[in-house]
Protein backbone atom coordinates (compact mmCIF):
# COMPACT_ATOMS: atom_id res chain seq x y z
CA UNK A 1 0.00 0.00 0.00
CA UNK A 2 1.49 3.30 -1.12
CA UNK A 3 0.83 5.81 1.62
CA UNK A 4 1.84 9.23 0.31
CA UNK A 5 0.56 11.25 3.26
CA UNK A 6 2.48 10.72 6.52
CA UNK A 7 0.69 9.44 9.60
CA UNK A 8 0.43 12.36 12.05
CA UNK A 9 2.04 12.24 15.44
CA UNK A 10 -0.48 10.90 17.94
CA UNK A 11 1.13 12.83 20.80
CA UNK A 12 1.02 16.10 18.86
CA UNK A 13 -2.62 15.60 17.86
CA UNK A 14 -3.64 14.62 21.39
CA UNK A 15 -1.97 17.71 22.81
CA UNK A 16 -3.82 19.94 20.31
CA UNK A 17 -7.08 18.11 21.01
CA UNK A 18 -6.82 18.55 24.78
CA UNK A 19 -5.87 22.21 24.53
CA UNK A 20 -8.96 22.86 22.40
CA UNK A 21 -11.38 20.60 24.28
CA UNK A 22 -12.91 23.39 26.40
CA UNK A 23 -13.33 25.55 23.30
CA UNK A 24 -15.12 22.69 21.52
CA UNK A 25 -17.41 22.15 24.53
CA UNK A 26 -18.31 25.84 24.49
CA UNK A 27 -19.03 25.83 20.75
CA UNK A 28 -21.17 22.69 21.02
CA UNK A 29 -23.08 24.03 24.01
CA UNK A 30 -23.95 27.22 22.16
CA UNK A 31 -24.92 25.29 19.02
CA UNK A 32 -27.28 23.12 21.08
CA UNK A 33 -28.82 26.26 22.60
CA UNK A 34 -29.32 27.95 19.22
CA UNK A 35 -30.70 24.81 17.58
CA UNK A 36 -33.14 24.29 20.44
CA UNK A 37 -34.21 27.93 20.15
CA UNK A 38 -34.82 27.51 16.41
CA UNK A 39 -36.93 24.39 16.94
CA UNK A 40 -38.82 25.84 19.92
CA UNK A 41 -39.86 28.80 17.77
CA UNK A 42 -41.14 26.34 15.15
CA UNK A 43 -43.26 24.55 17.76
CA UNK A 44 -41.00 21.49 17.85
CA UNK A 45 -39.85 20.01 21.13
CA UNK A 46 -37.76 16.89 20.46
CA UNK A 47 -35.18 15.23 22.69
CA UNK A 48 -31.51 16.06 22.28
CA UNK A 49 -28.24 14.16 22.65
CA UNK A 50 -24.86 15.73 21.99
CA UNK A 51 -21.19 14.85 22.31
CA UNK A 52 -17.65 15.78 21.40
CA UNK A 53 -15.86 12.95 19.62
CA UNK A 54 -13.36 11.30 21.95
CA UNK A 55 -9.73 11.65 21.03
CA UNK A 56 -9.39 7.91 20.40
CA UNK A 57 -12.29 7.96 17.95
CA UNK A 58 -11.01 11.17 16.38
CA UNK A 59 -7.50 9.76 15.89
CA UNK A 60 -8.74 6.40 14.59
CA UNK A 61 -10.99 8.09 12.05
CA UNK A 62 -8.21 10.41 10.92
CA UNK A 63 -5.88 7.45 10.36
CA UNK A 64 -8.62 5.60 8.48
CA UNK A 65 -9.24 8.55 6.15
CA UNK A 66 -5.51 9.01 5.49
CA UNK A 67 -5.10 5.33 4.57
CA UNK A 68 -8.19 5.36 2.33
CA UNK A 69 -7.05 8.49 0.49
CA UNK A 70 -3.56 7.03 0.00
CA UNK A 71 -4.97 3.76 -1.31
CA UNK A 72 -7.50 5.38 -3.65
CA UNK A 73 -5.35 8.32 -4.66
CA UNK A 74 -8.00 10.78 -3.50
CA UNK A 75 -8.05 13.80 -1.22
CA UNK A 76 -8.22 12.92 2.46
CA UNK A 77 -11.74 13.34 3.79
CA UNK A 78 -12.24 15.87 6.59
CA UNK A 79 -13.64 14.87 9.96
CA UNK A 80 -17.04 16.56 10.12
CA UNK A 81 -18.46 15.00 13.28
CA UNK A 82 -15.97 16.27 15.85
CA UNK A 83 -18.91 18.00 17.49
CA UNK A 84 -22.29 16.36 16.93
CA UNK A 85 -25.87 16.66 17.97
CA UNK A 86 -28.71 14.16 17.68
CA UNK A 87 -32.33 15.32 17.48
CA UNK A 88 -34.85 12.62 18.38
CA UNK A 89 -38.46 13.18 17.32
CA UNK A 90 -41.58 11.24 18.29
CA UNK A 91 -43.01 11.03 14.76
CA UNK A 92 -41.82 10.66 11.15
CA UNK A 93 -43.65 13.83 10.16
CA UNK A 94 -41.45 15.85 12.54
CA UNK A 95 -38.25 14.99 10.67
CA UNK A 96 -38.96 17.19 7.68
CA UNK A 97 -40.15 20.04 9.91
CA UNK A 98 -36.92 19.89 11.92
CA UNK A 99 -34.82 19.92 8.74
CA UNK A 100 -36.69 22.95 7.36
CA UNK A 101 -36.39 24.83 10.65
CA UNK A 102 -32.63 24.23 10.80
CA UNK A 103 -32.21 25.20 7.13
CA UNK A 104 -33.90 28.53 7.81
CA UNK A 105 -31.60 29.37 10.76
CA UNK A 106 -28.21 27.96 9.71
CA UNK A 107 -26.00 27.61 6.67
CA UNK A 108 -26.28 23.96 5.60
CA UNK A 109 -23.10 22.50 4.10
CA UNK A 110 -24.53 19.06 3.34
CA UNK A 111 -27.61 16.87 3.80
CA UNK A 112 -27.37 13.07 3.65
CA UNK A 113 -30.36 10.77 4.01
CA UNK A 114 -29.06 7.47 5.32
CA UNK A 115 -31.04 4.50 4.03
CA UNK A 116 -32.73 6.47 1.21
CA UNK A 117 -30.95 4.35 -1.41
CA UNK A 118 -32.69 1.15 -0.29
CA UNK A 119 -35.65 -0.26 -2.19
CA UNK A 120 -39.04 -0.76 -0.53
CA UNK A 121 -38.04 -4.40 0.08
CA UNK A 122 -35.02 -3.50 2.21
CA UNK A 123 -34.80 -2.29 5.77
CA UNK A 124 -31.91 -0.93 7.77
CA UNK A 125 -30.42 2.14 9.40
CA UNK A 126 -32.30 5.35 8.58
CA UNK A 127 -31.37 8.86 9.61
CA UNK A 128 -31.01 12.34 8.17
CA UNK A 129 -27.53 13.82 8.66
CA UNK A 130 -26.98 17.54 8.24
CA UNK A 131 -23.73 19.48 8.41
CA UNK A 132 -24.45 22.92 9.83
CA UNK A 133 -21.84 25.63 9.52
CA UNK A 134 -20.78 26.95 12.91
CA UNK A 135 -21.37 30.73 12.96
CA UNK A 136 -18.07 32.68 13.02
CA UNK A 137 -18.94 34.39 16.32
CA UNK A 138 -18.83 30.99 18.07
CA UNK A 139 -15.39 30.05 16.80
CA UNK A 140 -13.60 32.91 18.57
CA UNK A 141 -10.70 32.54 16.16
CA UNK A 142 -10.23 28.82 16.88
CA UNK A 143 -9.00 26.82 13.86
CA UNK A 144 -8.98 23.35 15.43
CA UNK A 145 -12.56 22.68 14.29
CA UNK A 146 -11.70 22.16 10.63
CA UNK A 147 -14.04 22.31 8.80
CA UNK A 148 -16.11 24.50 11.16
CA UNK A 149 -19.24 22.37 11.08
CA UNK A 150 -21.51 20.57 13.49
CA UNK A 151 -23.06 17.26 12.47
CA UNK A 152 -26.76 17.00 13.27
CA UNK A 153 -28.54 13.65 13.07
CA UNK A 154 -32.34 13.70 12.90
CA UNK A 155 -34.20 10.51 13.79
CA UNK A 156 -37.43 9.24 15.25
CA UNK A 157 -37.39 7.56 18.65
CA UNK A 158 -37.66 4.14 17.00
CA UNK A 159 -34.98 4.91 14.41
CA UNK A 160 -32.69 5.95 17.23
CA UNK A 161 -33.47 2.79 19.19
CA UNK A 162 -32.61 0.67 16.16
CA UNK A 163 -29.39 2.59 15.54
CA UNK A 164 -28.26 2.13 19.15
CA UNK A 165 -28.98 -1.61 19.18
CA UNK A 166 -27.52 -2.17 15.70
CA UNK A 167 -24.35 -0.37 16.76
CA UNK A 168 -23.94 -2.77 19.69
CA UNK A 169 -24.78 -5.90 17.67
CA UNK A 170 -22.92 -5.13 14.46
CA UNK A 171 -20.22 -2.52 14.94
CA UNK A 172 -19.03 -3.17 18.49
CA UNK A 173 -19.34 -6.93 18.52
CA UNK A 174 -16.31 -9.09 17.80
CA UNK A 175 -18.48 -11.56 15.92
CA UNK A 176 -21.26 -10.50 13.55
CA UNK A 177 -23.82 -13.11 12.41
CA UNK A 178 -23.46 -13.93 8.73
CA UNK A 179 -26.04 -16.72 8.39
CA UNK A 180 -29.23 -15.82 6.51
CA UNK A 181 -31.70 -16.77 9.28
CA UNK A 182 -30.03 -14.34 11.69
CA UNK A 183 -29.90 -11.62 9.04
CA UNK A 184 -33.60 -12.16 8.35
CA UNK A 185 -34.35 -11.76 12.06
CA UNK A 186 -32.52 -8.44 12.15
CA UNK A 187 -34.31 -7.29 9.00
CA UNK A 188 -37.67 -8.34 10.48
CA UNK A 189 -36.98 -6.39 13.66
CA UNK A 190 -36.16 -3.28 11.67
CA UNK A 191 -39.22 -3.74 9.48
CA UNK A 192 -41.42 -3.91 12.59
CA UNK A 193 -39.91 -0.70 13.92
CA UNK A 194 -40.37 1.01 10.54
CA UNK A 195 -44.01 -0.10 10.41
CA UNK A 196 -44.53 1.10 13.98
CA UNK A 197 -43.19 4.54 13.01
CA UNK A 198 -45.64 4.68 10.11
CA UNK A 199 -48.57 3.61 12.30
CA UNK A 200 -47.69 6.15 15.01
CA UNK A 201 -47.69 8.85 12.33
CA UNK A 202 -51.08 7.70 11.00
CA UNK A 203 -52.54 7.81 14.50
CA UNK A 204 -51.10 11.27 15.07
CA UNK A 205 -52.50 12.51 11.73
CA UNK A 206 -55.90 11.14 12.72
CA UNK A 207 -55.72 12.89 16.09
CA UNK A 208 -54.84 16.19 14.39
CA UNK A 209 -57.73 15.77 11.98
CA UNK A 210 -60.08 15.02 14.87
CA UNK A 211 -58.77 18.02 16.82
CA UNK A 212 -59.27 20.31 13.82
CA UNK A 213 -62.82 19.10 13.35
CA UNK A 214 -63.55 19.61 17.04
CA UNK A 215 -62.18 23.15 16.82
CA UNK A 216 -64.36 23.97 13.81
CA UNK A 217 -67.41 22.53 15.53
CA UNK A 218 -66.69 24.53 18.68
CA UNK A 219 -66.49 27.82 16.74
CA UNK A 220 -69.84 27.17 15.07
CA UNK A 221 -71.40 26.24 18.42
CA UNK A 222 -70.19 29.44 20.09
CA UNK A 223 -71.59 31.48 17.18
CA UNK A 224 -74.97 29.81 17.73
CA UNK A 225 -74.78 30.69 21.44
CA UNK A 226 -74.07 34.32 20.62
CA UNK A 227 -76.93 34.46 18.14
CA UNK A 228 -79.34 32.82 20.59
CA UNK A 229 -78.40 34.59 23.84
CA UNK A 230 -76.78 37.92 23.06
CA UNK A 231 -79.59 39.08 20.79
CA UNK A 232 -82.01 38.13 23.54
CA UNK A 233 -80.73 41.11 25.51
CA UNK A 234 -82.60 43.36 23.07
CA UNK A 235 -85.43 41.30 21.53
CA UNK A 236 -87.87 38.71 22.78
CA UNK A 237 -86.72 35.19 22.02
CA UNK A 238 -88.96 32.79 20.09
CA UNK A 239 -88.02 29.14 19.88
CA UNK A 240 -87.90 27.97 16.28
CA UNK A 241 -89.99 24.96 15.26
CA UNK A 242 -88.37 21.60 15.75
CA UNK A 243 -86.76 20.29 12.63
CA UNK A 244 -86.13 16.68 11.98
CA UNK A 245 -86.45 14.03 9.38
CA UNK A 246 -86.89 10.34 9.21
CA UNK A 247 -83.76 8.37 9.85
CA UNK A 248 -82.79 6.53 6.68
CA UNK A 249 -83.23 2.80 6.92
CA UNK A 250 -79.80 2.20 5.43
CA UNK A 251 -77.74 5.34 6.01
CA UNK A 252 -74.94 5.87 3.50
CA UNK A 253 -72.40 6.55 6.23
CA UNK A 254 -72.86 3.15 7.86
CA UNK A 255 -70.72 0.26 6.72
CA UNK A 256 -69.40 -2.94 8.31
CA UNK A 257 -65.84 -1.65 8.00
CA UNK A 258 -66.49 1.53 9.97
CA UNK A 259 -64.95 1.65 13.44
CA UNK A 260 -66.14 3.82 16.30
CA UNK A 261 -63.32 6.27 15.54
CA UNK A 262 -64.26 6.38 11.86
CA UNK A 263 -67.90 7.09 12.68
CA UNK A 264 -67.02 9.75 15.24
CA UNK A 265 -64.86 11.56 12.71
CA UNK A 266 -67.65 11.29 10.13
CA UNK A 267 -70.11 12.71 12.64
CA UNK A 268 -67.81 15.64 13.37
CA UNK A 269 -67.33 16.28 9.64
CA UNK A 270 -71.11 16.37 9.18
CA UNK A 271 -71.42 18.59 12.25
CA UNK A 272 -68.89 21.06 10.83
CA UNK A 273 -70.69 21.11 7.48
CA UNK A 274 -73.81 22.17 9.42
CA UNK A 275 -75.44 18.86 8.41
CA UNK A 276 -76.79 18.49 11.94
CA UNK A 277 -79.42 15.84 11.15
CA UNK A 278 -76.75 13.53 9.72
CA UNK A 279 -74.47 14.27 12.67
CA UNK A 280 -77.25 13.48 15.14
CA UNK A 281 -78.00 10.22 13.33
CA UNK A 282 -74.35 9.11 13.54
CA UNK A 283 -74.01 10.21 17.19
CA UNK A 284 -77.16 8.21 17.98
CA UNK A 285 -75.78 5.15 16.21
CA UNK A 286 -72.54 5.48 18.16
CA UNK A 287 -74.48 5.58 21.43
CA UNK A 288 -76.36 2.44 20.36
CA UNK A 289 -72.97 0.72 20.04
CA UNK A 290 -72.72 1.06 23.87
CA UNK A 291 -69.19 2.52 24.05
CA UNK A 292 -67.26 3.00 27.27
CA UNK A 293 -68.65 5.58 29.74
CA UNK A 294 -66.07 8.26 28.91
CA UNK A 295 -66.82 7.88 25.20
CA UNK A 296 -70.57 7.94 25.86
CA UNK A 297 -70.19 11.18 27.78
CA UNK A 298 -68.23 12.71 24.90
CA UNK A 299 -70.83 11.64 22.31
CA UNK A 300 -73.75 12.87 24.42
CA UNK A 301 -72.03 16.24 24.68
CA UNK A 302 -71.48 16.47 20.92
CA UNK A 303 -75.01 15.34 20.12
CA UNK A 304 -76.32 17.89 22.59
CA UNK A 305 -74.41 20.57 20.68
CA UNK A 306 -75.90 19.35 17.38
CA UNK A 307 -79.40 19.39 18.88
CA UNK A 308 -78.74 22.93 20.09
CA UNK A 309 -77.65 23.97 16.60
CA UNK A 310 -80.95 22.61 15.33
CA UNK A 311 -82.78 24.61 18.05
CA UNK A 312 -84.00 21.34 19.56
CA UNK A 313 -83.39 22.64 23.03
CA UNK A 314 -85.18 20.01 25.14
CA UNK A 315 -83.21 17.19 23.51
CA UNK A 316 -80.05 19.24 23.81
CA UNK A 317 -80.63 19.67 27.54
CA UNK A 318 -81.27 15.94 27.97
CA UNK A 319 -77.93 15.12 26.34
CA UNK A 320 -75.99 17.62 28.43
CA UNK A 321 -77.66 16.17 31.54
CA UNK A 322 -76.69 12.67 30.43
CA UNK A 323 -73.09 13.85 30.04
CA UNK A 324 -73.08 15.23 33.57
CA UNK A 325 -74.54 12.01 34.99
CA UNK A 326 -71.68 10.02 33.45
CA UNK A 327 -68.98 12.64 34.02
CA UNK A 328 -69.85 14.97 36.93
CA UNK A 329 -66.54 16.79 36.47
CA UNK A 330 -67.43 17.96 32.94
CA UNK A 331 -67.83 21.69 33.52
CA UNK A 332 -68.54 22.25 29.81
CA UNK A 333 -71.70 20.16 29.98
CA UNK A 334 -72.91 22.19 32.97
CA UNK A 335 -72.07 25.39 31.10
CA UNK A 336 -73.81 24.21 27.91
CA UNK A 337 -76.93 23.22 29.86
CA UNK A 338 -76.90 26.65 31.48
CA UNK A 339 -76.77 28.16 28.00
CA UNK A 340 -79.86 26.15 26.98
CA UNK A 341 -81.70 27.36 30.11
CA UNK A 342 -80.74 30.94 29.19
CA UNK A 343 -82.08 30.51 25.66
CA UNK A 344 -85.33 29.18 27.15
CA UNK A 345 -85.30 32.21 29.48
CA UNK A 346 -85.16 30.00 32.57
CA UNK A 347 -82.54 32.21 34.18
CA UNK A 348 -82.73 30.75 37.68
CA UNK A 349 -81.86 27.28 36.38
CA UNK A 350 -79.20 28.80 34.13
CA UNK A 351 -77.53 30.44 37.13
CA UNK A 352 -77.54 27.11 38.98
CA UNK A 353 -75.77 25.42 36.05
CA UNK A 354 -73.24 28.21 35.67
CA UNK A 355 -72.58 27.90 39.42
CA UNK A 356 -71.96 24.18 38.92
CA UNK A 357 -69.57 24.84 36.05
CA UNK A 358 -67.65 27.43 38.07
CA UNK A 359 -67.46 25.10 41.09
CA UNK A 360 -65.53 22.72 38.83
CA UNK A 361 -63.58 25.37 36.89
CA UNK A 362 -63.54 28.66 38.86
CA UNK A 363 -61.76 30.56 36.10
CA UNK A 364 -64.01 29.64 33.19
CA UNK A 365 -64.64 32.97 31.49
CA UNK A 366 -67.81 32.06 29.61
CA UNK A 367 -69.58 30.62 32.65
CA UNK A 368 -68.86 33.85 34.53
CA UNK A 369 -69.90 36.01 31.57
CA UNK A 370 -73.13 34.10 30.87
CA UNK A 371 -73.99 34.09 34.57
CA UNK A 372 -73.64 37.87 34.51
CA UNK A 373 -76.13 37.95 31.62
CA UNK A 374 -78.52 35.66 33.51
CA UNK A 375 -78.31 37.87 36.61
CA UNK A 376 -79.02 40.87 34.37
CA UNK A 377 -82.15 39.24 32.97
CA UNK A 378 -83.11 38.20 36.50
CA UNK A 379 -82.75 41.89 37.43
CA UNK A 380 -80.14 41.09 40.07
CA UNK A 381 -77.87 43.91 38.95
CA UNK A 382 -75.37 43.90 41.85
CA UNK A 383 -74.53 40.22 41.16
CA UNK A 384 -74.45 40.93 37.44
CA UNK A 385 -71.93 43.71 38.07
CA UNK A 386 -69.81 41.46 40.31
CA UNK A 387 -69.72 38.79 37.58
CA UNK A 388 -68.85 41.37 34.93
CA UNK A 389 -65.91 42.57 37.02
CA UNK A 390 -64.76 38.99 37.68
CA UNK A 391 -65.00 38.14 33.96
CA UNK A 392 -63.07 41.30 33.04
CA UNK A 393 -60.23 40.05 35.20
CA UNK A 394 -60.05 37.05 32.87
CA UNK A 395 -60.60 38.87 29.56
CA UNK A 396 -60.12 42.63 30.04
CA UNK A 397 -60.48 43.41 26.32
CA UNK A 398 -63.79 41.64 25.67
CA UNK A 399 -66.06 44.24 24.02
CA UNK A 400 -69.31 42.32 24.57
CA UNK A 401 -68.55 42.07 28.27
CA UNK A 402 -67.75 45.79 28.48
CA UNK A 403 -71.06 46.56 26.78
CA UNK A 404 -72.95 44.36 29.26
CA UNK A 405 -71.21 46.04 32.18
CA UNK A 406 -72.25 49.44 30.85
CA UNK A 407 -75.86 48.25 30.65
CA UNK A 408 -75.68 47.01 34.24
CA UNK A 409 -74.26 50.32 35.45
CA UNK A 410 -77.12 52.18 33.79
CA UNK A 411 -79.62 49.98 35.60
CA UNK A 412 -77.81 50.72 38.86
CA UNK A 413 -77.58 54.39 37.83
CA UNK A 414 -73.88 54.47 38.67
Amino acid sequence: MDITEPIPSRATLEKAYKSNQKVLEGILGEMVSRIQGALDSAGLFPAYKHRIKSFQSYFSKKIKFIRESSTNGTTCLPITDLIALRIICPFIGDLDRVEKALSSHFIVREVERKGAERSFKEFGYESTHMLLEVPPDLLNGSTFLDPPVCEVQIRTILQDAWAEVEHELVYKAEFTPFDDPMKRKLAALNANLTLSDMLFQEIRDYQHQLTNELAKRRVAFFKKIEDAIDKDLYTNFKETPRSGGEEPKQPSWLGPWKSLDDLLLEALNAHNRADYIRAIDIYSHLLAMDPKPDIRALIYKHRGMAFFAESRYDESMEDFSATMEIDPACYKAAYYRGVVHSVKQNYSAAIDDFNSALAIHPYHFYSTYRRAQAHYHFEDYPKALADCDAALELEPDNDSLKKLRGMVLKKLKM
